[in-house]
């Protein structure tokens, strides 16, 4: 696969207002691949998932090209982009409990959503509906269809939030800080599921995080973005073992095991890359 089957962000400059979001970012996005996209809050990286999406302010003004599907999504009009929006191009957000309604069944959301992007039946919708919950690993999804959002976990809420972006089989997933809102105790799982997910489905994922300790155990390629600017990026062994600028090195430091050269999550990196080579 390359990037002609996924998704490319080439220049890529948002201002609103008088302030320069973006600064001419590059990135590829690869079916089987999850790129992470890492900085600090207000780097502009939740900005950059919502341009894919066609979701910027009404103020915004965007320059370069986000291709995808032989097509120019910040050129691309609002009826097309919502053709495209929830069913090529799916999202999970950081709260679930902000992203599904609190007054309909998990069955309503499913599909109400997979019926409003391809017109299915209600039987077939029903069967997607079940299956979806079945990829996340969602316990007793015929029990779980049935019920509302409230009588689930976190980290369960977060599962359904990933079936309802795939349920439409997009062939793109952006994250965006997937886990954050989530009890350090179940994170990893969803990590595993993300992992799953891309390589089972052939999905091109873009992950969202100002944690690199994510990365390190997730992405397949890692681009750092400071104040809008990408400052460096490679495969995760290369920027997690052997970053070249300080911005990089820092965000390393700051991880609660980080020691010297790296420890924990960061030598992991180092071992997967090696177990590869061999």
């Amino acid at each position: 696969m390359s990037v002609e089957d996924g998704l490319a962000i080439r220049d890529l400059t948002i201002s609103i207002g008088e302030r320069e979001i973006l600064h001419g970012i590059s990135l590829d996005l690869i079916p089987g691949q999850i790129t992470g996209l890492a900085g600090e809050s207000g780097s502009g990286k939740s900005i950059t998932g919502l341009a894919m999406l066609g979701l910027l302010p009404a103020n915004a003004r965007t320059g370069g090209e986000i291709r995808f599907g032989g097509r120019n999504l910040l050129t691309l009009p609002e009826r097309e982009l919502g053709k495209i929006r929830g069913q090529r191009i799916g999202m999970v957000f950081q709260d679930p409990t902000a992203s599904l309604h609190p007054m309909l069944t998990i069955e309503r959301q499913l599909t109400d959503h997979l019926r409003a992007h391809t017109g299915v039946s209600k039987a077939e919708a029903r069967v997607r509906a079940l299956e979806a919950l079945e990829k996340v690993k969602v316990p007793m999804p015929e029990t779980a269809l049935k019920k509302y959002p409230h009588q689930f976990s976190g980290g369960q809420l977060q599962r359904i939030a990933i079936a309802v972006a795939i349920i439409c089989e997009p062939s793109i997933l952006i994250a965006d800080e997937p886990t954050t809102a989530l009890d350090v105790t179940v994170q990893a799982g969803v990590l595993r599921l993300l992992r799953g997910l891309c390589d089972e489905l052939g999905l091109a994922v873009m992950l969202i995080t100002h944690d690199l300790g994510v990365m390190s155990s997730l992405a397949d390629r890692i681009a750092v973005l400071r104040q809008g600017e990408i400052v460096e990026e490679g495969t995760r062994y290369d920027v997690l073992r052997n970053p070249q600028h300080e911005y990089t090195r820092a965000l390393i430091d700051a991880l609660p095991s980080h020691e010297g050269a790296g420890a924990g999550a960061i030598e992991d990196a180092q071992n997967e890359e090696e177990a590869r080579n061999d």
